[in-house]
């Protein structure tokens, strides 16, 4: 799978040429080019909005706002992915709130509590290895949740810049800033999730009591984790730092690199959006057929 966000595989002119074959008629191309970008999109989905259902319908909702205005798009102007990824952010940033998002307006204090107010039941070895696959989905479900006390702008700066490592100057292009401005705002948007992660996370900071496996069980019991359903540990067969370009480890201490390497073990999930499905909603608008008469 070809990541998008990295400079150095990305070639633009692959998305042009499809563009140009989707914009004639070509099924196919539409095909292509959806496919090449609706796994990048729904993984940032589910890491802004933390619920799989929430992430799909936007996934969706974003790839037929992309398509239906495809024909506007000016190469001349800016790359494809840069396009697409402005419309992405600007679609995410206007949804309207969730009631899970609006639980984690709160904040860091708030959610931070909660994660100690679950018991602690410490594992024998044994039940360590019988419930692997349950203490990572409550890690994972964790750090999804710290990233939901970020603001809406923070987050997605963070998810993008940090977690998915796109290059600042993208970055900049994409949240239509200058590459120092978001260099700067990503800085932030570290700084205020690691100061907490520092002082409650035992991840991070051994002096911390709070340990994964300890909670596990209270997760469980509070629904947070579904055994038999794991919203993060299924579906995938990557974890999201195999994908990603390496690009930002260089400008990171070596303190912020622990923290955001946590973050890019998290796993890459497929989508259960077929481009057939898309395809099919385009297809059933008179108004979509008529502008790429699909064949």
């Amino acid at each position: 799978m070809k990541n998008p966000f990295n400079s150095k595989a990305y070639n633009p002119q692959d998305d042009a040429l499809l563009i140009k074959s989707c914009l004639a008629g070509s099924k196919d191309a539409l095909n292509k080019l959806i496919e090449g970008h609706q796994s990048y999109i729904f993984n940032v989905a589910l890491k802004y909005f933390n619920h799989i259902a929430d992430a799909e319908d936007a996934t969706q909702e974003v790839l037929i706002k992309v398509i239906a205005n495809l024909g506007t798009f000016d190469s001349a102007k800016a790359q494809f992915r840069t396009w697409l990824y402005r419309i992405t952010v600007n679609h995410f940033l206007n949804t309207k709130k969730g009631p899970l998002e609006l639980r984690y307006e709160s904040g860091f204090e708030n959610f931070f509590q909660l994660i100690e107010s679950l018991p602690v039941v410490q594992l024998q070895v044994e039940e360590e290895l019988q419930l692997k696959w349950e203490i990572e989905e409550s890690k994972v479900a964790c750090m999804a949740g710290m990233i939901m006390c970020l603001d809406r702008e923070q987050r997605l700066r963070y998810i993008l810049g940090d977690v998915f490592e796109i290059d600042h100057n993208l970055g900049a292009e994409i949240f239509n800033i200058s590459a120092d401005n978001f260099r700067q705002r990503l800085s932030r948007s570290r700084k205020d999730l690691y100061a907490w992660m520092h002082n409650k996370c035992g991840l991070v900071n051994k002096d911390n009591p709070c340990r994964c496996p300890g909670k596990t069980k209270g997760f469980i019991e509070r629904g947070y984790v579904n055994p038999k359903n794991l919203k993060w540990h299924s579906d995938f067969s990557n974890r999201i730092f195999e994908l990603s370009e390496r690009t930002v480890d260089n400008l990171l201490n070596e303190r912020d690199k622990i923290y955001s390497d946590l973050f890019r073990q998290h796993p890459f999930k497929a989508t259960r959006i077929t481009t057939d499905k898309i395809l099919n909603q385009i297809l059933d608008n008179d108004n979509f057929s008529r502008a790429f008469d699909l064949k």
